[in-house]
């Protein structure tokens, strides 16, 4: 396996006592895409807008005859490339991102799926009408030459088409799939998922894991381990036990990366428990975001740099890219120099790897293989009193992030309720502390939906942004609850996020990443780039809400000239055919 090399390159470097100079492994071997002096001229150059279009453009020759023209080139100006000359380069060595995929329309959509019906507003079942059309919009599939020529492409190969985030984002990303999924399959689209699942899947053949994203500049990274909840939602949907059966070992394979690469141990008085971090021990700066990486480390001694590109990359496994929670060290607690994502004990990716072993449990119980079911169940009940001992604060009734320099962080953010989302607690009472828990912290006064903290420190991942899947993170965990009153602020807020959604698609025609939820609801802003349309797990997320809500939710408002056109002849026809006799 690919990151199993760079495993034993770490513990030689590490034996030989140089992780303390700075020398860790690049995020993957190529010397255009990941490290080397080609990237480092091209991207400092800041040829392009986004880091980001660089490294997805594909290769017109082979990586070896452009890393030799580079070469003469660099000789030739004694390594300072004119800006005009390296743009030269670029144009004849490489092609427009983008022409390794190609659209594809998913052949199990459906025109009016059966959760349409389910909505009582007139105006929201037009907007689901419109946003199961989206998926057909976002649909792609890799080219053949991707397999037969690896070396000219960072898009790592997938043989079953899927479906992307939008925007930027043109490959697959790992945790935002899930939601995408969930909206897939309330579309009746049960092909689609199991083509993604069998991608992921082999993927965890290839690597051991599952990347960040479908570049080769992901590899070293993974995103919140959310496979085996992808595969109990196809299954549920669908009752395919075969394709379970086939593939479970291959989903304990990669609950076992995180227990490998990422366990932590932590004492508790005189316990010791063990835990799971994000920590990707690769150097460099990140491919896809390398000016700002090498900029922000030219803030710092040279011996430090390799530790923050380290802790960058764990801040992007986190898919909490970035935010105030890994921002616990240095004496600027708003820079992203201060960032130590590995130091810290997350709630949500324990709560995340708590619930696959509960699943893992259910999974291998239907099988028939009760040895193993009964060792999931034991490592579930472990890191629920690991969770209890060390995350867990009874006075404030939520779990948190745990330093293991400080101790607790008790800032708010909505991943400090994920245990609830998950299943992973043992007493009912718990959802209603919780309830208190957001209630003190005052962020149930937020109208337009649940913000991602309340520190407002310019990353995508703070205040005032709200994202699609920290909404369900705190939505189904109240739901969870026997109190009426609980699950009524549930409710609640399922309707602010739909309102939220649904008042900027019908300014804009779109569907966005984030939301900037301070001045009545906008698209989000902050971090590395733009805000993007699209939008996978925002479509996901939404078509859950209307599926779980759909009789109470309202629109809210009346229609409007900002309408987009598209929606208004979509309402009259659907009024239309309300009226014809039948």
């Amino acid at each position: 396996m690919a990151w199993k090399t760079w495993e034993l390159h770490l513990l030689l470097l590490l034996g030989l006592g140089l992780r303390s100079q700075g020398a860790l492994p690049p995020p993957c071997e190529s010397q255009i895409y990941c490290h080397g002096e080609l990237l480092h001229q091209v991207q400092m150059a800041k040829l392009f807008p986004d880091d980001k279009q660089f490294v997805d453009m594909s290769l017109s020759t082979a990586p070896d005859q452009v890393l030799q023209r580079f070469s003469e080139l660099a000789e030739a100006h004694n390594h300072s490339i004119p800006r005009q000359q390296l743009q030269e380069f670029i144009q004849q060595h490489f092609q427009a991102v983008g022409k390794e995929l190609q659209p594809w329309t998913p052949g199990d959509w459906k025109e009016s799926p059966h959760f349409l019906q389910k909505i009582s507003d007139a105006k929201l079942r037009v907007w689901a009408q419109q946003l199961n059309q989206i998926w057909k919009k976002l649909g792609k599939q890799i080219k053949p030459e991707v397999l037969s020529q690896p070396e000219r492409f960072s898009l790592i190969y997938s043989k079953h088409p899927f479906i992307v985030p939008g925007g930027r984002f043109v490959e697959f990303y790992y945790w935002d799939s899930y939601w995408v999924m969930e909206g897939l399959l309330l579309s009746e689209m049960t092909e689609t998922v199991k083509g993604m699942l069998q991608n992921f899947l082999d993927l965890v053949k290839t690597y051991g894991h599952i990347p960040n994203g479908g570049r080769v500049y992901y590899l070293q990274r993974s995103q919140p381990p959310l496979l085996t909840l992808m595969m109990d939602r196809y299954v549920a949907h669908t009752n395919d036990i075969t394709f379970l059966r086939e593939n479970i070992e291959t989903l304990a394979l990669e609950l076992h990366f995180w227990t490998v690469n990422r366990t932590i141990s932590v004492y508790s008085g005189e316990k010791s428990y063990n835990l799971n971090r994000y920590y990707v021990p690769f150097g460099g700066p990140r491919p896809e975001s390398y000016s700002k990486d090498a900029e922000l480390a030219e803030t710092l001694p040279e011996g430090d740099r390799e530790a923050l590109w380290a802790e960058l990359k764990a801040g992007a496994e986190s898919g909490w890219d970035f935010s105030s929670r890994w921002l616990v060290g240095g004496p600027n607690p708003d820079s992203l120099s201060s960032i130590r994502t590995s130091k810290l004990v997350p709630v949500d990716l324990n709560a995340f790897l708590c619930q696959a072993e509960g699943l893992m449990s259910n999974f291998y119980s239907s099988l028939g293989n009760d040895s193993q079911a009964e060792r999931y169940r034991n490592l579930r009940a472990q890191r629920l009193a690991a969770l209890n001992a060390l995350l867990w604060d009874e006075q404030k009734g939520a779990w948190f992030d745990y330093d293991t320099e400080k101790g607790k962080n008790l800032e708010f953010y909505p991943s400090n309720l994920a245990p609830l989302w998950a299943g992973c607690f043992s007493d009912p009472a718990t959802v209603d502390k919780a309830l208190k828990y957001l209630e003190d912290s005052q962020v149930l006064t937020y109208q337009h939906g649940i913000p991602t903290s309340l520190r407002n420190t310019g990353q995508q991942w703070d205040f005032p942004n709200a994202w699609a899947p920290l909404q369900d993170l705190v939505i189904r965990g109240l739901a969870k609850s026997s109190s009426p009153r609980t699950q009524e602020v549930a409710f609640q807020l399922a309707q602010n996020w739909i309102r939220t959604n649904f008042d900027v698609y019908s300014q804009k025609s779109a569907m966005y990443e984030k939301y900037d939820i301070s001045n009545g609801g906008q698209p989000g802003g902050g971090g590395e780039y733009e805000v993007q349309e699209g939008f996978g797990w925002t479509n996901g997320m939404a078509l859950m809400l209307l599926d779980r809500y759909g009789d109470r939710l309202t629109s809210g408002t009346q229609m409007t000239p900002q309408v987009p056109p598209c929606l208004v002849a979509a309402l009259l026809f659907h009024l239309l055919l309300s009226f014809l006799p039948w």
